[in-house]
């Protein structure tokens, strides 16, 4: 009887064995926190399209990063909810260096020196329009806008911010604020550049996290066109020419096949974010008991780090890192 000499199931016979020959392994340094920040005080909000994630208001938001902190998760992006009657359209807020943003970067290094910082850099949540750049007639104009966010980032970097992430997706905007940041003397001050942010109808539940829906028309002037892949890897290509450290692919599960492009055309970290739907879709299927919720959670999870992320902005990152330990 004629017997195969390679027996792949060798290596999956027990736990221990499983784990030894484990290619892609997951720890709390691969995850990126997103924290939605609130005025007020003793605010806790759950976001009702996001179960079980929640707007804090700064106060309580010390408190939450302390947990995490305790956990091992010490990165995060941070984003914040702008009263409307702060938004305006040419972002006047987004620059106040007593901002929420400003205000909370400058709370959490005081108490937590050793954490990352990363702020989200676009005009959306201050715009009265609810678009990521600055509207004329009608349109999103690109470099007027990207004169805003340039001094966004430095407002942030002033404040304390480890990293600038701008999620804009205008043309030019990373060169702009690697200038600007280099003029301030913020050498050291990095930027994780949202890349290849796709026109996703994944974005939902954020947008209700931050009230930020457009006012008008839609984002697909400035993000990215599902159906395309090169483009991907031409936005990449020029982010990291502009000065990006680390570039991020978004949404994560739909685009892993772009997570692996993008790896393997740049030099620099890659991440990818999992965006509130995704979250969403896993937290409802599992509410009505079609899946298993941690299973679904770890699997998604690996399936982004084994395409080529290098970091996942996930919100189920406590919830990873407690499976983690078990195990």
């Amino acid at each position: 009887m004629n017997h195969p000499y390679q027996r792949p199931r060798r290596l999956r016979q027990s736990a221990t064995i499983r784990a030894m020959a484990q290619e892609t392994q997951l720890s709390a340094a691969d995850f990126l926190v997103p924290l939605f920040i609130d005025e007020g005080e003793n605010l806790r909000k759950e976001i009702p399209s996001m179960p079980d994630y929640y707007r804090y208001s700064l106060d309580l938001t010390l408190a939450e990063i302390g947990n995490y902190v305790e956990m091992g998760l010490k990165s995060f992006l941070l984003f914040v909810k702008v009263p409307d009657g702060l938004k305006d359209n040419v972002g006047v807020e987004a620059l106040n260096p007593e901002g929420l943003m400003q205000r909370s970067l400058r709370a959490i290094k005081a108490q937590f020196p050793d954490t990352c910082l990363m702020t989200d850099v676009a005009m959306d949540p201050y715009s009265s329009f609810g678009h990521d750049g600055i509207v004329a007639d009608g349109q999103i104009v690109n470099d007027p806008t990207v004169s805003l966010l340039a001094r966004m980032a430095v407002s942030h970097a002033e404040a304390g911010a480890d990293f600038v992430a701008p999620s804009d997706m205008m043309d030019g905007r990373i060169g702009a604020m690697r200038e600007a940041l280099e003029a301030a003397g913020f050498h050291d001050t990095g930027i994780m550049a949202y890349t290849a942010k796709y026109a996703s109808c994944f974005y939902g539940p954020f947008r209700d996290a931050l009230d930020s829906a457009p006012g008008f028309g839609d984002k697909k002037t400035y993000q990215m066109n599902p159906a395309n892949a090169i483009e991907a890897l031409k936005e990449a290509q020029l982010d990291v020419a502009e000065g990006a450290d680390i570039i991020m692919v978004k949404p994560g599960l739909p685009y892993l096949d772009i997570v692996h492009r993008v790896k393997q055309s740049v030099q620099v970290p890659v991440s990818v974010y999992q965006v509130s739907g995704e979250y969403a879709m896993i937290k409802a299927a599992a509410a009505r008991g079609w899946l298993n919720e941690q299973d679904a959670m770890m699997e998604s999870l690996m399936g982004m780090k084994r395409a080529g992320a290098d970091l996942i902005a996930t919100y189920f990152a406590k919830e990873a890192v407690e499976v983690l330990k078990r195990r």
